[in-house]
């Protein structure tokens, strides 16, 4: 029979990896967010015709964050 301590600390090793896992989904959200935003204005500021920038910069940030995603998680 598992003891009442140790099942406590499975709960709080859950809810840190819920809250790790949350935090890395808002961060790539929000990051994600921002690259189009700034590719949208550096398109415009540069006056390309075809949106070069709001296609580029968020793949940038899309591989950097899956990369970094893979190496954080494999420890």
């Amino acid at each position: 029979m598992p003891s009442p301590n140790n099942q406590k600390q499975e709960k709080d090793n859950q809810n840190n990896l819920l809250l790790r896992y949350a935090g890395m989904a808002t961060q790539f959200l929000v990051s994600a967010g921002i690259a189009v935003f700034i590719g949208f204005k550096a398109d415009r500021w540069l006056g390309f015709s075809f949106p070069v920038f709001v296609w580029l910069l968020p793949l940038i940030v899309i591989a950097a964050i899956i990369f970094k995603v893979v190496r954080d998680t494999s420890k």
